[in-house]
């Protein structure tokens, strides 16, 4: 079956103008005169209109400009246009992230989606198609916390076992089939029915018994983000409170837009808006741990070969602890840091290993880490050579 594009245009010109053709206005042109002759002659035009769902819908959006009087057309545009810089950063993030890429591409591409599922219920005909779009929408918007979270997890060094994207994988598909269910069951939705209001096309529904499901999932998985994100601050597993503070933001932003959405009757998904702020934040943050942890690594390398040019010799011939070593130590003692400091002072004191990660709160990789630098700054090889070192300084003053 061929649908007249022009007709279909003009009769939805007049759908949206005048409410419903009843009470449209006089025909003004060739093509309204054509579609008021062609029902007075049998033919359905109407039915042409809501035949093809799909070429319509895009008919809608192509010629949105046009229909700037539409509130609907309106908001068409702007998803679609949300869905079009959803792409570009999904492309971004692919030229941009190199590692733990993988969840990055799940949450750019679960935004896409979502807006995509906004866009084509934005112009929906029929209760089958809105209730498709609806559903295109509800995978995205599932899938997206769960990637959001493994990114969290991720750039705050938190530690987690294989089962846990395995059992979140799990859940998220669960909540899915759930939120799908309507028009099949009536679980979710209670009822749900098509309308369109002041000329927006919108589902109208009565919420199921287990429709607070999703909300304690969002709730859920917004939580363990907060919780993560202070833990790692307090445990010192992430860099600093800036990039604490601009993960947290991305968090927030959505928990403000969500609660606004179920407190106020605006006729537009704000979190279509709010998922693209949050995916710029993580990226940012993301970027920017990675960068400063390549430039602590090259600025480690350098020091280390500096360090290798200008470390005095260990000892002298009878085994003794040279002059020139113990005016080394004594002057790298001025150049440690507040965390290199205290694992010195523990050391002198005899602590173990395992206290001083729980006394730091910090983890064997990043006692390591410390523990490389504080050597190289006394010009030392190991803990029993600076305990040496120090008895020899302690030593020599008394």
């Amino acid at each position: 079956m061929k649908i007249n594009f022009q007709t279909v245009f003009c009769g939805f010109c007049r759908k949206n103008r005048g409410g419903n053709l009843a009470k449209a206005k006089p025909a003004t042109n060739h093509l309204e005169r054509k579609l008021l002759r062609g029902k007075s002659y049998g033919h359905n035009y109407e039915k042409a209109f809501t035949w093809n769902i799909i070429p319509v819908s895009f008919v809608r959006i192509a010629f949105g400009l046009r229909l700037y009087r539409s509130k609907n057309a309106s908001l068409s545009i702007i998803y679609l246009a949300l869905t079009a810089i959803s792409l570009l950063l999904l492309i971004g993030c692919l030229l941009l992230v190199r590692r733990n890429k993988h969840w990055f591409v799940i949450l750019f591409s679960s935004v896409i989606v979502v807006n995509l599922g906004y866009t084509l219920l934005s112009v929906s005909t029929s209760l089958e198609m809105a209730l498709i779009a609806n559903r295109i929408a509800y995978s995205g918007s599932v899938f997206l916390p769960m990637a959001m979270l493994m990114i969290i997890i991720n750039v705050t060094n938190t530690k987690y076992t294989r089962w846990v994207p395995i059992s979140l994988l799990l859940l998220s598909i669960a909540v899915f089939l759930l939120a799908a269910s309507p028009g099949i069951l009536d679980v979710y939705y209670k009822e749900v029915s098509f309308e369109v209001i002041n000329g927006v096309a919108t589902l109208v529904k009565v919420y199921g018994p287990l429709h607070p499901v999703y909300l304690f999932y969002l709730l859920g998985y917004m939580t363990a983000m907060i919780t993560i994100i202070i833990r790692a601050q307090v445990r010192k597993t992430i860099e600093n409170a800036a990039h604490a503070a601009i993960i947290a933001t991305a968090v927030l932003v959505n928990i403000g837009v969500w609660f606004i959405e179920q407190l106020s009757d605006i006729n537009f998904e704000i979190l279509s808006v709010s998922y693209i702020i949050s995916e710029l934040f993580l990226l940012s943050a993301h970027l920017v741990i990675v960068e400063n942890q390549h430039l602590r690594e090259l600025v480690t390398q350098k020091e280390e070969a500096l360090l290798a040019t200008q470390s005095p010799s260990k000892a002298n011939v009878n085994g003794e602890i040279s002059a020139e070593m113990l005016d080394y130590f004594t002057a790298g003692l001025d150049l440690l840091t507040p965390t290199e400091r205290a694992i010195f002072e523990a050391y002198l004191q005899g602590t173990t290993t395992k206290d001083i990660m729980r006394d730091l709160n910090i983890k064997e990789n990043t006692l390591k880490f410390h523990n490389k630098n504080l050597y190289s700054k006394l010009g030392v090889s190991s803990r029993k050579q600076l305990l040496e070192v120090h008895k020899a300084i302690s030593t020599e003053k008394k």
